[in-house]
This record gives C-alpha cells, structure tokens and sequence, in this order.
C-alpha cells in the first residue's frame, strides 16, 4: 500500500536561539491521517519544533511546509488561511481566564467575523457535546473547571473550525491516572471519527501506546530514530534506552494493540 501524502514536510531545519543549536539539518515528514509523538529529553527541542511548525517561530535554516505552503516564505492572509485547518491543545489550556466556556471555544468562529450567532451557537454546543461536556458547562468560568473539564475545553475550541490537523502539546500532562485514561480515550474516538492528522509532545509512555502510528526522537541536535513504537525501541540510543526502561515488552504490536483495546472500555467521564 502506497505512503499516505504528507501534511507537514519539514526540510533541513536548523535552529539557533540565542547562540544554541536546538535542531541540526532536520528531515520529517507527517503523513495525512497519521498520529505522530515527538519525543526527546528536557531541551531537546521538542515544544520548539511544535511551534516551528504553527509558524510560531522561524528556522535558522531550512523550510517547513504545512499542507504544502511554506511557513517561512507566506503573505500573512496565505499562513492565516493555513491556520484555519489546524487546532491546536496548548499544554496548560490556554484558556482566557475572564471568558466563559463558551466565549473560549466560540472565540475562532467569532475572529472569522462571517458566522451568524445562531451558527457560532449551535457549533459550540455541538462541540461541547463531542468531548464529553454538557450545556451547562458552557456558562461556567475556567476557574471552576477541573483539570480533565479544562483540558476538554481546550479541546473543544482546538476542534471548533473542523480541522484536518491537530497539535497537541502534553496532551495528558497534569492529570490523575484516571481522568488522562478518559482523555486519551477521547482523542482515540475523536481522531477516527474526524479524521485527524495529530501530532504531539509528549513524555508519557502510555498515551504514546494508546494512540500513535509512529514515534519521532529528539536527541543530540538530531532526529535519531523515526518509526513504529517497535521499531524505535529497538534503536540502541541512551535517551531511547532510558525512555522505555521497563516497557520494552509492551512495545510488541499485539502488546500494543491488547492495550488500545482495554483503553476503549474505559469510561469517557470528565
């Protein structure tokens, strides 16, 4: 079966900041409807090459294109247009503190200033409803929320254009066991029935399992191993080695497919 075409092509990509070299001479691709982890120990690059890819930042050298247009090298209303097809879960949230649920996730559809209120109205609810939320939650303030309600939140308005690509920073990080379980859940659900691409920083070695096609690994300026979770854990790197002490075994793809399995029998409860 022929690759699926890649969403994200990032060509030698070197990165400078503040005299540091974080990346040297990157080659990735992300493929249409794939979920791919980008993995690597602290200031290895990771959430940098995130927001090199939200065009967030620029490359020292190099060029990413996302959904073929380069970031670097665009007309602000080309890389606006590019933006509208991606959602984007910011680690902590990111919710805008003196806004209600609602304001936060109706806020895209209201910057695009074409959207009837009765639409902007009818599409937060309908969001809501698709992680796991209910109307009443869309009055509250994100001071009351939890961590799993904020993380949904956040969620909800990453999704609220439909896009085709979702970033997700940390997806899990700052949540209990149980309520992370529920949420990976959820992104397991959302991403068959909308068809996302995904990619996503991450450290926790469960949600990788869970959820990805394919693991990237940041180390030593470089990508040092790209592939399965299989594949990569047999890479014979230290940071390889130390990030999967304990769950080589787990790594076996009937392993891995016996735990999305359990996975989906838990509840999706906020």
């Amino acid at each position: 079966m022929p690759e699926a075409p890649a969403i994200i092509e990032v060509r030698d990509l070197t990165t400078v900041l503040g005299g540091h070299v974080i990346h040297r001479h990157l080659d990735l691709d992300v493929r249409a409807g794939e979920v791919l982890a980008v993995i690597g120990g602290s200031g290895s690059g990771k959430t940098t090459l995130l927001r090199l890819m939200l065009g967030l930042e620029r490359p020292t050298q190099g060029e990413i294109r996302v959904f073929g247009q380069p970031l670097g090298g665009c007309a602000e209303s080309e890389l606006v247009r590019v933006r509208h097809r991606w959602g984007v879960l910011f680690q902590q949230g990111a919710l805008f503190s003196a806004l209600s649920v609602f304001d936060n996730i109706a806020l895209p559809l209201r910057e695009l200033k074409a959207v009837p209120k009765n639409v902007v109205r009818e599409l937060v609810m309908l969001k809501l409803a698709q992680v796991g939320l209910s109307a009443r939650d869309a009055l509250k303030m994100p001071a009351e929320l939890s961590g799993g309600m904020v993380k949904r939140v956040s969620l909800a308005r990453a999704l609220i254009l439909d896009p085709q690509l979702l970033f997700l920073d940390e997806p899990t990080a700052g949540l209990d066991p149980e309520s992370s379980k529920q949420f990976v859940r959820l992104i397991q659900d959302l991403r068959s029935e909308m068809k996302l691409t995904v990619v996503m920083v991450t450290h926790d070695v469960d949600t990788l399992f869970a959820l990805v096609d394919r693991v990237a690994v940041l180390a030593d300026h470089r990508l040092v191993a790209i592939g399965t979770l299989a594949e990569v854990a047999r890479v014979d790197h230290p940071f390889i080695r130390s990030f999967f002490l304990g769950h080589i075994a787990r790594c076996a793809e009937e392993s891995i497919q016996s735990y999305r399995e359990s996975l989906r029998q838990t509840p999706l409860a906020a």
